[in-house]
This record gives C-alpha cells, sequence and structure tokens, in this order.
C-alpha cells in the first residue's frame, strides 16, 4: 500500500500543476477521458466531461499567470485496493477554494481520476479558517 499512496501523491502533482499552470497536457495525464466532473455548489447538478473542462481550462487565465499563491493540499488519500482510491483535496482558483474528491483507479499502470465531485467556498473564508488552523 505504500507503493500505491506513492504513486497516487505523485499522480496528484499533475492534478495541482496542471490547473495552476494551465497545462491541459498534465491534465490528460492523470484524468482518464471518460470522467465527469460534478457540482452542485450553484444550486443545480452541473456535470461537465472532460472536453468542456480543457476548454474551461484552456480559455482561461492560470493561477500561475495571475501570480496566485497556491493552496493545493492533499487532506486524505483512502487506498481501498491495488486499483482503487479516494482522494480529498484541496486547490484554489480566482476567488474560490475548492475541496474535490477524486475517485482514482490504477489502469494500464498508471493512477487515473475517474470521478471528480467538488465544492466551493469563498477564498478569503477559506484563508481566514486556515489561519485558524
Amino acid at each position: 500500500m505504500r507503493e500505491a499512496y506513492s504513486e497516487i501523491v505523485s499522480a496528484l502533482d499533475l492534478f495541482f500543476d496542471g490547473f495552476y499552470e494551465g497545462d491541459i497536457e498534465k491534465l490528460k495525464r492523470i484524468f482518464h477521458p471518460n470522467c465527469h466532473l460534478f457540482s452542485a455548489a450553484d444550486g443545480p447538478l452541473e456535470d461537465d466531461d472532460m472536453p468542456a473542462v480543457y476548454d474551461l481550462v484552456e480559455n482561461r487565465l492560470s493561477p500561475k499567470d495571475r501570480n496566485q499563491p497556491r493552496y493545493d493540499r492533499i487532506i486524505s488519500i483512502d487506498i481501498s485496493g491495488p486499483e482503487a482510491a479516494l482522494a480529498k483535496v484541496q486547490i484554489a482558483y480566482g476567488d474560490r477554494f475548492f475541496t474535490d474528491y477524486l475517485s482514482l483507479l490504477k489502469i494500464d499502470g498508471r493512477w487515473q481520476i475517474i470521478t471528480k465531485t467538488f465544492t466551493y467556498v469563498l477564498l478569503e473564508i477559506a484563508t481566514a479558517r486556515l489561519a485558524a488552523e
């Protein structure tokens, strides 16, 4: 399990770097092509496929280009077997601080995100909470 944990942490670096840098190629290495992103943070269910996500990332100013500080962190990794895991992570973009639940499967020898469920709070609220920890 220790090896799986290290592999997942390395894979999550692609997730964090890809979103921070706006690097679609890095994101394609961690997200399975059939992955969907789900949220109800703004009311109705949002269900975005990967082409929609890549289009969004490609057509916005990245946090790196905005000189935004990084708030990436892994909260937990739950490994239920040699090929299945769930990671809870946090990441920021603009004025939003996201908590993501990432379902991962090891497919063809590498860990891939197959679903992402997320919510967010305003970054100013999150940073105040983090400072109080």
